[in-house]
């Protein structure tokens, strides 16, 4: 099946008497006040007409076969045949299956890559998949329920009778099912505690008998192939799981060795810059970003999200007629088209860098700026009509300047070659499933309006803000994943001008503040106004109060 439209849909619905041109108007209000919602989608939600009549007319003017679809027209268990990840990546629900053939029902915004994607995987299992496509919002809830069934409870990782490799892979698995980026195996005094990093915070997940502690340390030697009897600090990897490559480090203390597994999902696909809470339309993005004989840097500290928001820029700028080179340590997401180099003992970023540039590159991506030397290489290729991305570790984006200067590379250099300084933040993001709405307290109010007085900024706080509650599907935390805060730094002539006249970062940022630059409080307060994240969150993160 290939879903494709012949003309607008709520024309066409209207043509066919399934709608009136009322319902459409209501729609397009609708629309305009939630601009990610479909024409389609909106009318069901309206419940403008009835839904099996509105889903079946929708697939006749797709050319695919429409259906309404709930927990009770699943006739199998989902897993068997697809995996949750897939599941939610291509937003793909079988519910059907008899003689090899399996139904599998699509949004109404299904494109043909993601459904050639879901057939071509369980053609490999034997299966001839029939399309059908129905609601986004009924499959995101199907979605959300099957996320709810597979997440277990904290407590319950591994088991007191599992075998040691059963316990640790167990602690993997559950690390996996839970969207943990890290997990944290410290021996205690009297015990070994597991830890689990999700959505940048810390949580325990597990408790064990300290007589355990050196049969789980030798099982993660072994599978991450580092040396058994070594008792210093090692560095592994474990390739055990097919969607995941484990990074493994190992690090002495007191009461044993500790191990912090860093979990890298393969295959990941790379997030839209927009959907990272980028602040800037489209338009005013490319103008900061797509540039020549220029770097763009992005700065925070480890662990915020630069890395991310790297791929995002350069998936954005992939086209065909571009070469693209990365240097990276190591290369976290593989992306096709792009030129992708990790870096070793063998091979620096600088001596990587200093090879590329003989390879007739557009664009590169260093995957950060570490010392004068890869600082110089960089600053030389964008000099030399390149454009070149990287990172670097600093607080905010005026202090990417200082950075530079600290490492030895001249004014002329940097208000030369400098581009955009980008800085950026992770705040949690508040659970769509059960944040409540709320009208700011007077306090909050009051520190609110002291950040736009200070930067001249009259925040619209008529709208109310969320709050964090809890449920089954956060885990009882009220928050669900993260989105980023951004401040960006466009280097104007202005501001050449300040850095070539040796300017502090204090001037340079009076300088900046009368233009378009807002630090990264205004745009974490615009995210709590518009329901991302809570005050709290960003107090947490940047210590306004």
């Amino acid at each position: 099946m290939e879903v494709r439209r012949r003309q607008p849909l709520g024309v066409e619905l209207v043509k066919r008497g399934i709608v009136s041109e009322n319902d459409i108007n209501n729609a397009l209000d609708y629309q305009r006040a939630n601009p990610s919602k479909k024409i389609g989608e909106i009318l069901y939600l309206q419940n403008a007409c009835e839904p099996q009549k509105l889903i079946e007319t929708i697939g006749d003017i797709l050319g695919a076969k429409g259906v309404l679809i709930t927990r009770n027209s699943i006739k199998l268990k989902i897993a068997d045949y697809i995996s949750i990840d897939i599941v939610k990546k291509n937003k793909a629900i079988p519910f059907e299956v008899s003689q090899g053939r399996i139904k599998v029902c699509f949004p109404t915004t299904v494109n043909n890559k993601n459904m050639d994607s879901v057939r071509m995987l369980l053609l490999n299992k034997g299966l001839v998949m029939e399309s059908y496509i129905t609601f986004e919002s009924d499959i995101d809830n199907i979605i959300k329920s099957l996320e709810g069934a597979s997440v277990a409870n904290f407590n319950t990782v591994g088991n007191k009778n599992d075998t040691i490799t059963g316990l640790v892979d167990s602690i993997i698995r559950t690390a996996m099912e839970r969207r943990a980026s890290d997990i944290h195996i410290e021996p205690l005094v009297d015990k070994v505690r597991v830890r689990y990093r999700i959505d940048g915070e810390l949580f325990t997940a597990t408790e064990l008998a300290k007589d355990k502690q050196s049969q789980i340390i030798g099982r993660l030697k072994a599978i991450s192939n580092m040396h058994q009897e070594k008792q210093e600090a090692q560095d592994g990897r474990i390739l055990l799981y097919e969607d995941y490559n484990i990074r493994v480090s190992s690090q002495p203390n007191v009461n044993g060795e500790k191990f912090v597994l860093r979990l890298l999902k393969k295959n990941t696909d790379v997030r839209n810059i927009f959907e990272l809470g980028f602040p800037y339309d489209e338009e005013k993005f490319k103008k900061s970003i797509n540039k020549k004989n220029s770097m763009t840097i992005i700065a925070a500290p480890t662990g915020e999200g630069k890395t991310t928001s790297l791929y995002s820029i350069i998936d954005y700028l992939n086209r065909p007629e571009i070469n693209i080179t990365t240097i990276e340590d190591p290369v976290e997401i593989r992306i096709d088209g792009l030129n992708q180099i990790e870096t070793d003992s063998k091979a620096s970023f600088s001596s990587s860098l200093r090879t590329v540039l003989r390879q007739d590159p557009d664009i590169i991506l260093v995957g950060e700026i570490r010392d004068k030397e890869t600082g110089e290489i960089a600053i030389q290729a964008g000099q030399t009509g390149h454009y070149v991305l990287s990172t670097i570790h600093t607080i905010d984006s005026l202090e990417v300047i200082t950075r530079l200067r600290k490492m030895g590379i001249s004014d002329y250099d940097i208000s030369s070659t400098l581009a955009t300084s980008i800085s950026q933040r992770l705040v949690r993001r508040l659970c769509p499933e059960c944040k409540q709405k709320r009208e700011f307290s007077q306090e909050e109010r009051t520190i609110i309006e002291s950040i736009g007085r200070k930067y001249g900024i009259d925040f619209d706080l008529s709208g109310g803000t969320y709050e964090a509650v809890g449920c089954r599907h956060c885990n009882q935390t009220g928050y669900y994943e993260r989105i980023g805060l951004f401040e960006v730094l466009n280097i104007t002539d202005e501001i050449k001008e300040e850095i070539m006249n040796g300017k502090s970062s204090i001037e340079i940022r009076k300088k900046a503040l009368e233009g378009d630059y807002k630090p990264l409080v205004v745009d974490g307060i615009n995210k709590v106004i518009q329901g991302y994240t809570t005050l709290e969150e960003l107090n947490r993160k940047l210590l306004i109060y």
